[in-house]
């Protein structure tokens, strides 16, 4: 048996490998030499180097090892980078590139949550364990959890791609806590009541604006960035293709998703709305809704709540609600009503009717006492008509 060297041996019969520390972390590379004697005294006085390197403070892992997998992981740019460091700057470049709204609330994740709870850690030392920690310390729903690992592994995916991380240790793991089921969902629409109580504590702009999201269901985004060409009364439709948040600060941006961008059909009570808005921005030819406050246009929903919903809810002595019900209440009144579940998900924005039935179930109508009966006659019978004979009839139209 040839002579032995700490941290050296053979790996195969084509490799030696040899095994150090470095910042604190056990480091395995193998060279391409056949383990002979003479090789492998070769590789010993190569990891002395190393280590002498090591001691001086002059090693460098990309340039010893070129081709290893550590070499992104322990090169300058990533070795004692902190967590807090590496979000902060990552955030700060997702925000040239997305939306405003969507900059902001990784923003908030990233400052309310994951620097307080991971900042001190290295990046590259970053462990699931950590992040399970921090996880089982949120007082939050699952739902809440979920946003926050979303913001997280999206931030060390792109880390693993720049090379300062080899793998990302929370890729294709989630995290949930047992959850009592909820008693209600967050749907909490208006009655007609108060619907007329609200609008009687209101007038002008402010009337106008909230009658007009009671019937169309609209976001405050995309009403706060309606403007007049996205208006055609002679067809009674409104064309959603904006939307103006607060973290854009008044500039316009494309709204939510793909299918936000439609045609809204107008209801008697929404065009009721713009008719009466027409004497106070028409000629402006620009933003349909202006702040009565400033003649200027709403810059988001924060100010449309603090200056005109909250007062005027307190005045019809309303239960309070976010402005957001305006929204649900549209849909429970449109599905309340028999109207098609997928003409309101097209209404809405949605790309499909999954989410109102999902969402708004509960108010769509029981089926009615005869239902069946209709199919049952024409079918039921050895005399009814055959399937191979129905003609398709003509595609509905969904608004």
């Amino acid at each position: 048996m040839g002579k032995q060297y700490d941290g050296v041996r053979p790996a195969s019969e084509s490799s030696i490998e040899i095994d150090f520390y470095y910042a604190n972390q056990r480091c395995r590379e193998r060279i391409k030499l056949q383990p002979t004697p003479a090789n492998l005294k070769r590789a010993a006085n190569h990891r002395a180097a190393i280590l002498d390197a090591i001691a001086r403070g002059t090693f460098s892992y990309a340039t010893t090892f070129p081709e290893s997998k550590n070499a992104a992981k322990f090169s300058p740019k990533a070795l004692g980078q902190t967590v807090q460091a590496y979000l902060e700057s990552w955030v700060d470049g997702k925000a040239k590139t997305i939306k405003a709204s969507t900059a902001d609330g990784y923003r908030k994740v990233v400052n309310g949550r994951l620097v307080p709870s991971l900042g001190k850690h290295e990046l590259a030392d970053l462990r699931r364990v950590h992040v399970r920690e921090m996880c089982e310390d949120m007082d939050v729903t699952n739902k809440r959890i979920a946003n926050v690992l979303s913001v997280l592994r999206t931030a060390l995916d792109e880390a693993v791609t720049d090379e300062l991380i080899e793998t990302n240790p929370i890729a294709g793991w989630t995290y949930a806590k047992n959850e009592a089921p909820k008693e209600e969902d967050d749907v909490d629409p208006f009655t007609a009541a108060e619907q007329a109580k609200i609008l009687e504590a209101l007038d002008g702009q402010g009337r106008n604006l909230i009658q007009f999201a009671l019937w169309t269901g609209l976001r405050t985004s995309e009403m706060v960035g309606l403007r007049w060409e996205d208006i055609d009364l002679a067809r009674g439709e409104v064309r959603i293709r904006r939307a103006t948040t607060q973290a854009a600060k008044g500039a316009a941006e494309v709204p939510k998703t793909s299918s936000s961008k439609r045609m809204v059909k107008l209801l008697g009570p929404a065009r009721e709305a713009l008719e009466a808005q027409k004497a106070f921005t028409l000629l402006a030819n620009a933003h349909v809704f202006q702040n009565p406050r400033t003649s200027a246009p709403w810059e988001g929903d924060q100010p449309i709540r603090k200056t005109l919903w909250q007062p005027a809810l307190k005045r019809a002595k309303v239960r309070y609600r976010v402005p957001y019900q305006t929204r649900h209440t549209y849909a429970s009144m449109m599905l309340s009503a028999g109207e098609h579940p997928m003409w309101v998900a097209n209404q809405m924005g949605h790309a499909d009717w999954g989410m109102i039935r999902r969402v708004y179930g509960r108010w769509m109508p029981d089926a009615a006492p005869d239902a069946g009966a209709k199919a049952e006659a024409l079918y039921g019978s050895p005399d009814g008509q055959h399937l191979v004979n129905i003609t398709p009839k003509s595609r509905m139209n969904t608004g």
